[in-house]
């Protein structure tokens, strides 16, 4: 697939700088590029991982559930202190027994700094930020190096982002997914992927989610309930336009996410950013 030459066009307002509007290929059904298509500004921007990780990490921490012990962990003995100067520690100890309970440094005694409910884990970050860190992923989208950095498989004549056509969101079944994928030679990412599961290490086993998997392709559709051929792929995550973010685009605050557009949601994406495709 060719690399489209950036189109450049001017700002109307006078003293304003120009604005680059990069080009791809429309990709059919067949697999086959098709018309050239500008991409929206925000794909011009400049990209900042610092940016990128901080709204990920302001994502993920406001997903974490609060946590702490019982109140009463630790306290559910009948315990006495036999008071100073018996020459024993002053540790509480069991009702007519020196063993000690209750205290931190026995055995079953209470927590000595236990975790809260009242921790306030979430992060902020500026709604500035977040808009430009949002943009600023869309635009590592373009960049196959950062793509391969994230472990991506990515042919080396293949340009990035691909955009595909507004048909291939309806279509019905995973093999014309597949075979759809395997025409593009990006199956051998989603079979990367599968290859990666693995049981996870840990406590989180019991936690229900026992295993572990490396993400691959992000489909972006149009609306809600469509390209759903692609969402029983391993590791590919199909996500509509409206609910589209930078975690979306950089899993884990790692720009370069191997992304597939469909032509309709670029439009959107477009009217979204406030600029015209």
């Amino acid at each position: 697939m060719s690399d489209p030459a950036p189109a450049e066009t001017h700002s109307e307002t006078p003293g304003e700088p120009h604005t680059v509007h990069h080009r791809v290929h429309v990709v059919g059904a067949d697999g086959k590029p098709g018309k050239t298509v500008n991409l929206p500004a925000a794909f011009s921007e400049a990209i900042r991982p610092d940016l990128i990780r901080r709204a990920v990490v302001a994502a993920q921490s406001r997903r974490r559930q609060p946590h702490g012990t019982s109140p009463t962990a630790g306290l559910r003995h009948s315990v006495e202190w036999s008071g100073k100067g018996k020459g024993v520690a002053r540790t509480p100890r069991l009702m007519g027994s020196m063993r000690g309970a209750q205290s931190p440094n026995t055995v079953s005694g209470r927590p000595a700094h236990p975790p809260r409910i009242e921790t306030i884990w979430a992060k902020k970050i500026n709604v500035k930020e977040r808009r430009r860190a949002f943009r600023s992923a869309l635009a590592a989208t373009r960049e196959a190096t950062l793509a391969r950095a994230r472990g991506h498989l990515v042919p080396e004549e293949l340009h990035l982002p691909i955009v595909l056509d507004d048909p291939v969101e309806t279509l019905g079944t995973t093999a014309e997914a597949r075979a759809l994928l395997v025409k593009l030679q990006l199956w051998a990412d989603v079979d990367r992927a599968d290859d990666s599961t693995h049981q996870r290490a840990g406590r989180g086993k019991r936690r229900g989610r026992p295993r572990r998997q490396a993400r691959s392709l992000l489909v972006v559709t149009s609306d809600a309930g469509k390209g759903r051929a692609f969402s029983n792929l391993p590791g590919v995550d199909v996500v509509p336009v409206g609910r589209l973010g930078t975690e979306d685009l950089a899993p884990g605050g790692d720009p370069g996410r191997l992304t597939l557009f469909a032509h309709a949601a670029l439009e959107r994406l477009a009217a979204r950013d406030g600029a015209s495709a």
